[in-house]
Formats: C-alpha cells, sequence, structure tokens
C-alpha cells in the first residue's frame, strides 16, 4: 500500500492557511479503514543536489567505466545494487536501490562508499570533488 505524503507550507503571512488544504488531508483520513495511524509531522529531507549527481556520473562514473571498460548505465546499477542495495521481501531477490531519492548527506555517504572501495579493492585513485573540475 502506497503512503501519500502530503508536503505542507505554513508561513507567517497566513499563519492559518496550509498547501495542500486541509479538506484533501480530512479526506485521505476520511479514506482510512477503521484502526490506529501515526501521524508523522517532520521537515522533508533535502535530496541529493544536481552537483553531486554531476560529479557523481562526471568523475566517478567516468573513471571507472573507462578503467574496466563498462558501459555508464551498466556501471550504475551494479554501484547501486553493491551500495544501495534493497532487501528482497517475501523470497524476492534483493534489488538496486534508487539514488534519486537519497538525500544529500546519504548520497555523499553512497559516494565515500565507493570511492573507497575503488581504492582498496582495485587501487584505483577516485578525487574529491574540491580536487577536480567535472
Amino acid at each position: 500500500m502506497l503512503i501519500p505524503i502530503f508536503k505542507l507550507i505554513k508561513s507567517n503571512k497566513y499563519p492559518d492557511k496550509y498547501v495542500p488544504s486541509r479538506e484533501k488531508l480530512i479526506d485521505y483520513i476520511r479514506s482510512l479503514k477503521p484502526g490506529t495511524y501515526d501521524i508523522i509531522i517532520r521537515k522533508p529531507k533535502k535530496i541529493r543536489s544536481l552537483e553531486q549527481n554531476r560529479y557523481y556520473w562526471g568523475v566517478i562514473i567516468k573513471i571507472l567505466a573507462e578503467t574496466w571498460g563498462w558501459d555508464a548505465e551498466e556501471l550504475h546499477e551494479v554501484l547501486k545494487f553493491k551500495f544501495n542495495k534493497i532487501p528482497g521481501e517475501n523470497g524476492l531477490p534483493d534489488r538496486p536501490g534508487s539514488t534519486t531519492d537519497l538525500s544529500t548527506v546519504d548520497f555523499e555517504n553512497y559516494l565515500e562508499e565507493i570511492r573507497r572501495w575503488a581504492l582498496t579493492e582495485y587501487q584505483i585513485y577516485i578525487p574529491l570533488p574540491n580536487e577536480i573540475e567535472f
């Protein structure tokens, strides 16, 4: 079952106005089956930046793909499976997780794991973002 995420915007200018409207949220709550539910309110996490993504494709993927003679997309799938794996459920196999929804912090951790792995396992040094133009 997909659980919708309601983006709420509360401003000082209109303290009693929320986006989406209260009605949409109330309609969703009314559609739920009887039971107990948790309501969580949190600030949204910042997803990976365009700069991080450019570094990933323009430096990490490029260096490894050129070194090994791999296709960039295939290498990306392998790295996702190795470093961002989603465990299978109900006997299904594990699968690579998407990197698009990773937070900036989680994506940097993903990049660091790849850099460390490339260096320790294959002696391939991948420069940090501040060490190279991309």
